[in-house]
């Protein structure tokens, strides 16, 4: 889109602009040196020059093996050293400079630097980190994991199912499969006293790893290592504009994703059968472009607030079609993809008088599909039909109303209610337009001493245009199937919450939800769900030193679906009940040792567990999946001296977890070669000695 250029271009040249008049000829660079400031300044708005802050360094050891701890403690390294910041500079002219950063060095730190002049001009610097790890100890037989070429060793012998593959258990090697993500940027900001406000930011991130992946031959498949080697480029850039009881700015947002590995090429662990190759091959994600202009406003007017947002924008795609093992001309060298997106949002709020206040909304958004639509040739996993193809260029419109007033009653009672109104329209689906109208009302009460409580109950109905089999999936799926986020339903939901401080050192938070979703006419499908949970917050003082906080959140869902082995009317249903429990509390002690001692103790349990149960003239269990795990830290921080604090953190975690889908031998399925198992069963443990100064 040729406008992203010129935008970036007005903001770059406004921040030289306002750049020049930062170097001397802004107002804030005025001549003042005849203003008479001792007749007018403020004797006690004395502000602090210099620098003032804290700086602190740390190093850990971590004792565990499982790479999946490393989620919790920060870093997968046996030794990690961190660094913590949090340095403010003022100058006498009014030049600032803040620099803070957290956990810098282990595997989820930041760092944000600013540097400018207070109403003026800024300058950012950024850095963030981002790891996760699902596990070190999976299982595969192929060489070049981290590439986009596995192969099998040599003297591989193929086979027709997996136990018949004589040398995989002599080929198996571990690998890691993790991801992490770099991100840097920089920003400038350039502010007048009047009007102008101009930004740019710019920002790269990259993400590398490995991920899980399927390639298959017919009806046998191995789980294979996906590569991750991805660049993410994004710039931000725009002015806004001010008044008196306005605002306005005009934005632009882009971002540029480039992928280094086209394809993934893999060897055929099982004998070719049927046609199928000895080398198999998948395109990756491919190289693509975002571009949004936004144009914003508000205004505020005599108690009247209205605010609004324009956005247009383009994604593309047209990186080169990967052919690499396939035998048929395609009609194009790229897809050439093309998708418009346009949004538009209205928000009004008004006061009518002291009591009653009502506020209204309006969201549109449309993605058209604008690709162009080739011939293809069709290919199914049973036979070859012969039968053209074409890709299908979905769209999709929404539209997002709501209104709502509240009323002030008297002093500590306060009522609110509303109607919010959707309406999806989707192209080439089995339902093109769907309605949802939800109302709901809440009554407020804090007028009791040391009370406060609310209560708020909703009840919405979806429906919309005829449900009809899509001629794209009518051979696969039953007519009667019903997917559930465009089924008939109605939802009623009731929650609550409850504020009571019967001490001035005690305070207790009480909160509860239920939800009921009944899929009215789905006889195959999900036909309903129940969602309840609740928690309760504790917080209590003991004394001036010591600090209690304790919380305990519960949520099940409960869920009944029917299906169909017979491509007729339901012949078997489940129930499945998903449990989540989540106790937490801090203690700490403050003032010991002449008040240079702090201790403390953080703890949490949370525990998932879930059950399918399957009948079918029998009740069949599909097993339980659970995890649970343990987090604990100990802290004590003693205070040598006035400025240097050193501070010891003892953590433990112990995890278990028990999935079916996780805990499968690489030959235990027969046309599937697995990772193997991937379950969790540990305690870690990680010490960590920091020292703080303060400057």
């Amino acid at each position: 889109m040729k406008f992203k250029l010129n935008l970036i271009t007005l903001a770059l040249v406004a921040n030289a602009g306002f750049a020049m008049a930062a170097d001397g000829y802004g107002v804030g660079n005025a001549n003042t040196d005849k203003v008479k400031y001792d007749k007018w300044v403020c004797k006690g708005c004395a502000v602090e020059t210099g620098v003032t802050g804290n700086v602190g360094v740390g190093v850990a050891y971590n004792s565990e093996d499982d790479i999946h701890s490393a989620n919790a403690f920060g870093s997968s390294n046996e030794f990690a050293p961190k660094v913590d910041a949090d340095i403010n500079y003022i100058g006498k002219s009014g030049y600032r400079a803040k620099v803070e950063a957290t956990d810098l060095g282990l595997d989820n730190g930041r760092l944000d630097v600013n540097v400018g002049k207070l109403g003026q001009y800024n300058f950012n610097l950024n850095y963030r980190s981002i790891a996760t790890y699902s596990s070190n100890t999976v299982m595969s037989p192929y060489s070049g994991i981290g590439g986009n070429d596995l192969t099998l060793p040599d003297g591989w012998v193929t086979a027709g199912t997996t136990d018949g593959m004589t040398e995989l258990g002599n080929s198996l090697n571990p690998f890691e499969l993790s991801l992490k993500r770099e991100r840097a940027g920089l920003g400038f900001e350039y502010q007048t006293e009047s009007l102008f406000t101009t930004y740019v930011n710019y920002q790269r991130e990259e993400k590398t790893g490995t991920k899980t992946a399927s390639g298959s031959f017919f009806n046998q498949s191995m789980m294979i290592a996906e590569p991750v080697d991805y660049t993410t480029d994004t710039i931000n850039a725009g002015i806004k504009f001010r008044g008196a009881n306005w605002f306005t700015s005009l934005n632009y947002d882009g971002s540029i994703f480039k992928n280094d590995n086209a394809q993934l090429s893999y060897d055929n662990a099982f004998n070719p059968t049927f046609g199928a190759q000895t080398r198999g091959y998948m395109s990756l994600d491919p190289d693509n472009e975002s571009h949004i202009v936004s144009l914003l406003g508000q205004y505020n007017e005599n108690g009247a607030a209205l605010s609004g947002r324009l956005m247009f924008g383009q994604m593309t795609q047209d990186q080169d079609l990967v052919t690499s093992g396939y035998g048929y001309s395609v009609p194009t060298e790229s897809i050439d993809a093309k998708v418009d997106i346009t949004g538009l949002t209205l928000k009004a709020a008004k006061r009518i008088n002291r009591e009653v206040r009502v506020t209204g909304s309006y969201d549109y958004s449309d993605r058209d599909n604008n690709t162009n639509i080739e011939e293809w040739t069709q290919i199914s996993i049973n036979d070859v039909n012969g039968q053209v193809a074409y890709n299908t260029p979905y769209d999709q419109t929404t539209h997002r109303a709501k209104i709502a007033a509240d009323y002030r009653i008297t002093r500590g009672m306060k009522l609110d209610a509303g109607v919010d109104y959707n309406r999806d329209e989707r192209s080439y689906s089995e339902r093109e337009v769907t309605e949802e109208s939800t109302v709901w009302a809440r009554y407020r009460l804090n007028s009791f001493d040391k009370w406060d409580m609310w209560i708020k109950g909703s009840f919405g109905s979806r429906d919309g245009s005829d449900y009809q089999a899509s001629e794209w999936t009518s051979s696969e799926n039953n007519d009667l199937l019903r997917k559930y986020y465009i089924a008939d339903r109605d939802r009623s939901m009731v929650e609550a919450r409850v504020s009571y401080s019967p001490l001035e050192a005690l305070a207790i938070d009480f909160g509860a939800r239920y939800a009921l979703d009944d899929y009215t006419d789905t006889e195959i499908g999900l036909t309903e769900s129940k969602d309840t949970s609740y928690d309760i917050n504790f917080n209590y003082m003991f004394n001036k030193d010591v600090i209690l906080n304790a919380f305990y959140n519960y949520q099940i869902i409960e869920s009944q679906q029917a299906g169909s082995s017979t491509f007729s009317g339901p012949t078997w249903e489940a129930d499945i009940e998903d449990t989540i429990d989540v106790v937490g509390a801090n203690l700490s002690y403050n003032n010991l040792m002449d008040s240079r001692l702090r201790l403390g103790l953080d703890y949490t349990y949370s525990e998932s567990d879930s059950t399918t149960q399957v009948r079918q003239n029998v009740t069949g269990n599909y097993g339980d999946y659970f995890a649970k795990v343990h987090n604990v830290n100990l802290y004590g921080q003693y205070q040598a001296t006035d400025k240097m604090a050193v501070r010891l953190d003892y953590k433990i975690e112990k995890y278990l977890d028990n999935d079916a889908a996780n805990d499968i031998q690489p030959d235990t399925i027969w046309n599937v070669m697995s990772f193997g198992s991937n379950s969790h069963d540990y305690t870690a443990h990680m010490i960590m000695l920091s020292v703080n100064y303060k400057l």
